[in-house]
């Protein structure tokens, strides 16, 4: 097996404020909300500057309550250059009681739940044109007005 080195990227913290959009229960089983990405703010040693308004962050949960995530956002960097970043994720927990405290958006201790994504980016930036040929993974928490992730470019 080839080894995979981790190397620390950023960390993202997104605001998400208002309430999310309730789709309600879709075809396959799962209902489906949308929350709104009003900002934010990144920081890392190579990448620092805002997460810009209007991107989204899209969940499925599960009959047993785990969440599938699905987000789209637009980054800018100190510098003005624009970074287009998705990811998909899962977030789970060990007992039903943290899945209801997860679901209800009330907190919950760091490291109780298992909050996962992998990442990947586009950007126009010729400075920032790696990131285009990159996949990230991170760990996420959850704060009252959003979350917050650990990401680690993967090598």
């Amino acid at each position: 097996m080839t080894p995979i080195q981790l190397t620390p990227l950023f960390r993202i913290k997104a605001i998400v404020t208002a309430p999310p959009q309730l789709v309600g229960a879709v075809p396959h089983g799962f209902t489906r909300r949308v929350m709104v990405v009003s900002g934010g703010h990144f920081e890392g040693e190579r990448l620092s500057g805002q997460v810009l308004p209007g991107g989204a962050d899209v969940v499925l949960e599960r009959p047993d309550g785990g969440l599938h995530l699905d987000v789209r956002l637009v980054l800018q960097t100190t510098q003005g250059e624009l970074v287009y970043m998705t990811y998909n994720g899962r977030r789970n927990g060990p007992t039903p009681e943290i899945m209801r405290k997860i679901v209800n958006r009330d907190p919950i201790p760091a490291g109780a739940d298992y909050f996962r994504v992998v990442v990947q980016f586009e950007t126009a930036a010729p400075r920032l044109a790696w990131l285009n040929d990159k996949v990230a993974i991170g760990t996420g928490t959850r704060e009252p007005d959003g979350p917050v992730y650990d990401v680690w470019e993967v090598a």
